[in-house]
């Protein structure tokens, strides 16, 4: 069969589908175009430096959380001895010792898993206030938009580290240490009750600019119901500014963590916090300088991660922002 033959085929193979009334086979341009932003993505995280920096210092605290007894070098964090008291680092101690005589590398090592827990866990009720409200209200707009941009706002009035620090502050207390007004779970409660509000806005934006697409009208013709249309054609198309947001925001997290504790309303000893570090050793700055520096880089570092894959991450997914 000649390629003018093939064509003619094919010609009639559309017409008779025509005027049979039978579907032509359709084109998913929603999946089509999703899969062309990832790949696109993808191909300039893989040649950007500072996305692969902040990958692999990520991976490397995450390890460092999950195993800690791998970075300790075989120190336990409790077993101290006065006699060692603020001891400057050592070629056997490299953190040199805390001011009861404990290993500080190992204190610093076991801190990453508490700020981690934090930071996460926070980020994920965050994500999941900030998409449900967003969602709802960028969707049917009207008076449910005016009444949750309103609550919004009122949330909006008090800054993330004030509105934890209160809340906090008149938590209750209880015998379950992850729950309690100072445990790791309250924390992150806290830090998520107050920051939420962005992703909110991010998703309602999103939301409202997608929902008049001419695919999101076909499925509403077809009879998709509302719950369908948010989950499977519009937050798919709303998904990348949040994750930037969620990766930056972890960041962000852990250093608001970190300010409660070194504050006095966050976590309590005897947890292991860098925050809580950098508290005991302000007073001992000036004799002992490394109680508050190896806390102190190691907080940055974990900060500047996280907040270096955002950035790589929005450049990557929206070409305008790339130099």
């Amino acid at each position: 069969m000649t390629d003018q033959q093939q064509a003619d085929l094919r010609h009639d193979e559309v017409q008779a589908g025509t005027t049979t009334g039978l579907a032509s086979p359709s084109v998913d341009v929603t999946s089509d175009r999703q899969n062309s932003l990832w790949s696109d993505a993808w191909a300039y995280l893989k040649r950007s430096v500072f996305f692969w920096i902040g990958a692999v210092l990520t991976l490397l605290f995450i390890v460092m959380a999950v195993f800690p007894q791998l970075f300790a070098r075989g120190q336990d964090p409790r077993a101290c001895d006065l006699a060692n008291s603020k001891a400057r680092p050592s070629a056997d101690h490299w953190f040199g010792y805390d001011v009861q005589g404990c290993d500080y590398m190992s204190n610093v090592v076991y801190g990453a898993r508490n700020s981690l827990i934090i930071g996460i866990f926070a980020v994920l009720v965050v994500l999941v206030l900030g998409v449900v409200v967003g969602a709802i209200a960028g969707y049917f707009g009207g008076v449910t938009d005016g009444v949750l941009s309103r609550i919004a706002d009122i949330f909006y009035a008090l800054p993330l580290i004030l509105g934890a620090l209160v809340l906090l502050r008149v938590g209750p207390q209880t015998d379950i240490p992850i729950i309690n007004s100072r445990g790791p779970g309250a924390v992150a409660l806290a830090l998520a009750l107050f920051g939420w509000m962005t992703a909110m806005r991010l998703v309602r934006s999103q939301v409202i600019a997608v929902k008049s697409s001419d695919y999101v009208a076909a499925a509403r013709a077809m009879g998709a119901s509302n719950s369908r249309i948010l989950v499977r054609h519009i937050l798919p198309n709303a998904v990348a500014p949040v994750l930037v947001y969620t990766t930056i925001t972890i960041g962000v997290l852990i250093a608001a963590e970190a300010t409660l504790t070194y504050l006095g309303v966050g976590l309590q000893r005897p947890a292991f916090s860098w925050g809580l570090q950098i508290e005991a050793g302000q007073d001992s700055i000036r004799s002992a300088p490394h109680l508050v520096l190896f806390p102190s880089i190691v907080l940055t570092l974990t900060v500047m991660a996280f907040i270096m894959m955002g950035d790589a991450l929005r450049d990557a997914l929206d070409p305008r922002q790339r130099a």
